[in-house]
C-alpha cells in the first residue's frame, strides 16, 4: 500500500503539471472495477483537478443505455461491447484502451466449509452439493455461469437450485445467506464483507474477462478522459488494480 502512495504522488506531480481547468467526468462502469475507481478516483482528483461521477451496472445494461442515448464521457466496459457501441457511433472510433482483465471465483460465505474447485470434476460436485446457488440475471458473468453449467453437463440438476438477481451483486446474496456460493469475476468477490474467495475456477473451465475504456463520441470532457486513460495505465493504477484481483495491461 506504501508503495502505491508514493507511486500516486509521483503521478500527483507530473499530472498537475498538465491538467488545464477542473472537470465533471461522466463514467458509466462495470461494477467490477468499482474497488479499483473507488481507490483510484480521489487520486486522479488531485493530480488533475478533474471529479469523476459514476454509474455502476452489468455491461449489458450499461449497453442498452448508451444505445438508447444515455449521456456520459467514459465508458468501462467489455472490448466487444465498447467495438460495438463505437460501430453504432456512440464511442468515438478508435477510442479503445484495454485496461484490465480478471478472473473467474467461487466465493462462499465467510466461515462456511471451504468447497474443492481446483479441477473441473471437483468444482461438478461443489455445484450439484450446493443447496442454493446465486447468479446475476443481467451481467455477461451470470451468462457465462449458465453456459458453464450446460458445458459441465449439470444444467438440469442445478438449476432449480438458482436464486437470479437483479439491481445487486449475487455476491450480497451469499454474504447474507441467502445463497450458499456463486460464480463470478475475483474483483467482486475480494474485499467484500461476509464472503470469502474459495478459489478461481480451474484452467479448463476458465473464464478471463478484459475490461476497456471508450471516449463517448460525443463527450462533453474528451481530454479529461483522455487523462483518465493515461492515468489508468500508469504505475500507481497498476498497483490499485492488482490490489483487488485484476491484471493490469499495458497500453
Amino acid at each position: 500500500m506504501r508503495g502505491i502512495r508514493v507511486a500516486v504522488a509521483a503521478l500527483v506531480l507530473a499530472m498537475s503539471a498538465t491538467a488545464g481547468g477542473a472537470a465533471e467526468v461522466t463514467v458509466l462502469s462495470t461494477p467490477t472495477m468499482k474497488g479499483v475507481f473507488n481507490e483510484l478516483a480521489p487520486a486522479f482528483a488531485r493530480a488533475t483537478g478533474h471529479t469523476l461521477v459514476f454509474t455502476f451496472e452489468g455491461v449489458p445494461v450499461l449497453k442498452r443505455q448508451i444505445e438508447a442515448g444515455e449521456k456520459f464521457d467514459a465508458a468501462v466496459l467489455l472490448p466487444a461491447a465498447v467495438d460495438d457501441l463505437a460501430r453504432l457511433g456512440k464511442i468515438a472510433a478508435g477510442s479503445r484502451s484495454d485496461v484490465a482483465r480478471t478472473a473467474a471465483g467461487v466465493a462462499i460465505r465467510m466461515g462456511a466449509p471451504m468447497p474443492k474447485v481446483a479441477s473441473s470434476e471437483d468444482l461438478k460436485r461443489t455445484l450439484l452439493a450446493a443447496r442454493s446457488i446465486s447468479y446475476s440475471s443481467e451481467s455477461v458473468s451470470g451468462s457465462y455461469f449458465l453456459h458453464l453449467l450446460d458445458r459441465l453437463g449439470i444444467a438440469a440438476d442445478v438449476k432449480p437450485k438458482l436464486l437470479a438477481v437483479a439491481g445487486r451483486s449475487p455476491v450480497e446474496a451469499v454474504a447474507r445467506g441467502e445463497a450458499e456460493l456463486t460464480v463470478i469475476t475475483v474483483p467482486n468477490i475480494i474485499g467484500v464483507e461476509g464472503v470469502a474467495l474459495a478459489g478461481v475456477l480451474p484452467d479448463e473451465l476458465q473464464n478471463y474477462t478484459t475490461f476497456s475504456v471508450g471516449i463517448s463520441a460525443n463527450a462533453s470532457e474528451p481530454k479529461a478522459v483522455a487523462q483518465l486513460i493515461a492515468f489508468l495505465h500508469s504505475p500507481a493504477a497498476a498497483a490499485a488494480i492488482r490490489s483487488k484481483g485484476l491484471e493490469p495491461i499495458a497500453p
